[in-house]
């Protein structure tokens, strides 16, 4: 198995741990610190050694922070996490924080007077520290860079990971990385700046055509570089991770450095340096200020020619969309023919799927935990299955399965929520408004040059006109066997990036009700050019890669307009056509079943 049910923190051990980080914090004469969820990296998902929001407080969500002051420690977290943290924290000793409606910047003027609040620079953007210092400014509390005062009172800190690399072949990546080096250095030449700085793994893994095992279920190796305007990379890794192989695939253009020499490099740099002050550590800036180098802030290079797939990119997907879509539809068909015999646990599920996903045969991982709700838990949006947490699966409720895997040619993430019995025409009514949003998002055109906020209105429309919401993006970038989260595009009311042809994102609005149920609907789609029609102006819309039926028992067909109904049906169409010669003789009976006209 590759995902495992263990508790990874407990309520209990953040008391002793937050009193323990307040005494040295007091030791050095520090009012606060900040803890946040990110490594050096600046990644979502992080190694077990820089889990140092958990460690220290419970919380084990892919995002947030804490900050801790002498009288009150915030647990910031946004509307994904609302629910869970209020079990994952001792709330006589935390106090979550709605973010980002809460800024942390007022948060700390409010509840201190005076005195100095630490953080590690390796673990801060210096966008984020600069906005936080500009809400400080003319107060009695200043910011100050320090040592890692977790790290200090954390006796069995696990070891920095260091797992091999290996190479992805130019037949998924579509393009060598000395094409797509020479690419990027032309745009630093241009801009007339001697490199750039990476620090984002999946821009190194994607730019040097490798893959890696340090972060658990996205395939990307921990390391810095130097992209220089000759076209050159100085990869500064751990040389235990790299092995022959990868090395005979490298070629003479890149240089490989220990990361202890890191710091070392970024004095010693002259010139423009391009820096990006959103993903990039407050610390690179501070270093190369140091030397003869000059900081130039600008985008990390590789950010959005990664986000633009290629064809070959974008080939891969597809397939390992067909893959994944087969198992996931063998695993509904064992779910539906399971569950009214009882005695299921979301445990037994999440197993079981990913027992189907192996059985393809080309399983390298799953790209996240499963996400496993039945009933209530379905309302904790990002929701872990633990041992202690483990629910059986009772009749007459709803069931939310949001799950991925990685394959080497393609990263897949889909949800589907079903019904267990008959959960109730409140259920099914909601569960059609957020199929409307998938729906609408699925079926949009729109005007070259628009962003995710543009668009994301579209999944909420039905929903707004009940009165209802959800407190998440509708959706985010994904990798090409990269990170199933990937920026910088984004389907949110906050995401300003316009869409361009081969962006992947994720389509997932959801609806959920605290403590009952909760519900999302998720499938993958590609930006595309639209077919010219009308006054044949520049459009742009959507290609779906996920094909697996929606769960006919909870739609209200009646609620549905002739062209939803018409998407839904074609939908259902092009599912079977493609997925019917991957079945078992049980799954496709089901299959036909489930993708019957409406």
């Amino acid at each position: 198995m590759f995902q495992t049910f263990d508790s990874h923190a407990s309520p209990a051990q953040g008391p002793g741990r937050l009193g323990d980080l307040r005494g040295v914090l007091k030791a050095h004469g520090l009012a606060g610190f900040i803890i946040p969820r990110s490594d050096a990296h600046q990644g979502e998902y992080v190694a077990a050694r820089d889990e140092r929001l958990q460690w220290l407080t419970g919380f084990t969500g892919s995002a947030g922070f804490c900050i801790a002051l002498p009288d009150v420690a915030g647990v910031f977290i946004d509307g994904r996490y609302r629910t869970q943290v209020k079990g994952q924290v001792d709330l006589a000793y935390f106090t979550p924080v709605p973010w980002p409606e809460v800024k942390p910047g007022p948060w700390i003027v409010e509840h201190l007077a005076k005195g100095i609040v630490g953080f590690d620079p390796w673990l801060h953007t210096a966008d984020e520290i600069a906005k936080i210092a500009a809400a400080l400014d003319g107060t009695g509390v200043t910011l100050q860079p320090t040592t890692n005062f977790v790290d200090a009172i954390w006796p069995d800190q696990p070891s920095a990971p260091v797992g091999k690399a290996f190479s992805h072949p130019v037949e998924f990546a579509g393009e060598t990385s000395l094409a797509k080096r020479a690419r990027l250095a032309e745009a630093l030449t241009a801009a007339g700046q001697a490199a750039a700085v990476l620090t984002l793994p999946d821009s190194i893994c994607w730019l040097l055509n490798i893959r890696g095992a340090d972060v658990p279920k996205n395939p990307v190796l921990q390391a810095f570089a130097l992209l220089q305007r000759n076209g050159r990379v100085i990869l500064f890794v751990d040389p235990a991770k790299i092995g022959p192989d990868v090395v005979a695939q490298l070629d003479a253009g890149v240089n490989l450095q220990p990361v202890s020499e890191f710091v070392a490099a970024l004095r010693a740099t002259t010139g423009k340096v391009r820096v990006d002050k959103t993903t990039a550590p407050l610390a690179v800036a501070t270093e190369i200020g140091t030397g003869a180098g000059e900081v130039v802030w600008g985008d990390d290079p590789c950010r959005l020619p990664k986000a633009r797939k290629n064809a070959a990119e974008i080939e891969g997907m597809r397939a390992a969309h067909l893959r994944d879509g087969a198992a996931v539809v063998e695993f509904l068909a064992w779910l539906d023919n399971r569950t009214p015999k009882g005695a299921l646990t979301e445990i037994d599920v999440v197993t079981a799927l990913e027992g189907f996903r192996r059985a393809t045969n080309a399983l390298h991982d799953i790209s996240f935990d499963t996400i496993c709700g039945s009933g209530p838990n379905g309302a904790i949006m990002h929701y872990r299955v633990t041992d202690e947490s483990n629910r059986a699966i009772g009749r007459n409720e709803l069931l939310l399965v949001d799950s991925g895997a990685q394959y080497l040619d393609g990263t897949t993430d889909i949800t589907r929520t079903v019904a267990i019995g008959d959960p109730g025409a409140e259920a099914r009514e909601c569960y059609t408004r957020v199929l409307q949003g998938l729906i609408a998002i699925s079926r949009a055109r729109w005007p070259r040059g628009l962003a995710g906020r543009d668009l994301d209105p579209l999944a909420r429309s039905a929903l707004w006109m009940a009165g209802q919401d959800f407190d998440h993006g509708t959706g985010h970038g994904v990798g090409a066997f990269l990170s199933v989260h990937e920026g910088p595009q984004r389907l949110s009311r906050i995401s300003e990036v316009p869409f361009e042809p081969g962006m992947i994102l994720s389509n997932e609005p959801g609806y959920y009700r605290e403590g009952h149920f909760g519900i999302r609907l998720e499938n993958l789609i590609v930006v595309e050019e639209a077919a010219r029609q009308g006054d044949n102006r520049d459009q742009l819309a959507f290609e779906t890669l996920t094909f697996v039926p929606f769960d006919r028992r909870l739609i209200l067909t009646a609620w549905l307009s002739p062209g939803e109904r018409a998407w839904l049906n074609a939908y259902h169409a092009e599912t079977l056509a493609k997925l019917g010669p991957r079945l078992s003789p049980d799954a496709l009976t089901w299959a036909q079943a489930a993708c019957e006209v409406l």
